[in-house]
C-alpha cells in the first residue's frame, strides 16, 4: 500500500472514531484501554452500547494497524521519499 493511501485510510478513520468520542465523551485511545482492562463491563446489558464498543473497537484497531503501517514506511524510506510531490487535489 502506498503512503498516501494509508493517509487517507488513516484521516477516514479518524472521522470514524471523532464520531464515537463525541458520543461517548472519551478520546478512543482511553476507551480502548478501559475496554481491554475490562473496565466497561457493566455496559454490556445495553445493546446499542454492547454494539457501539464492538464497532469502535474495531475501527480503533484498524487505525492502530494503519497507523503502524504508516510508521513502517516512514522508517524504512524516510519522509523525504515517500513524500508526494504532486497534491491529489
Amino acid at each position: 500500500m502506498k503512503l498516501y493511501e494509508l493517509v487517507g485510510e488513516i484521516k477516514l478513520i479518524d472521522r470514524r472514531l471523532t464520531l464515537y468520542e463525541e458520543k461517548y465523551g472519551v478520546l478512543s485511545e482511553d476507551f480502548y484501554k478501559a475496554l481491554m482492562a475490562g473496565e466497561l463491563s457493566e455496559y454490556d446489558e445495553y445493546d446499542e452500547t454492547r454494539t457501539d464498543f464492538s464497532r469502535w473497537k474495531g475501527i480503533y484497531e484498524t487505525w492502530l494497524r494503519r497507523r503502524e503501517a504508516y510508521a513502517g514506511l516512514i522508517r524504512e524510506h524516510g519522509v523525504t521519499e515517500m513524500l508526494r510531490l504532486q497534491p491529489s487535489y
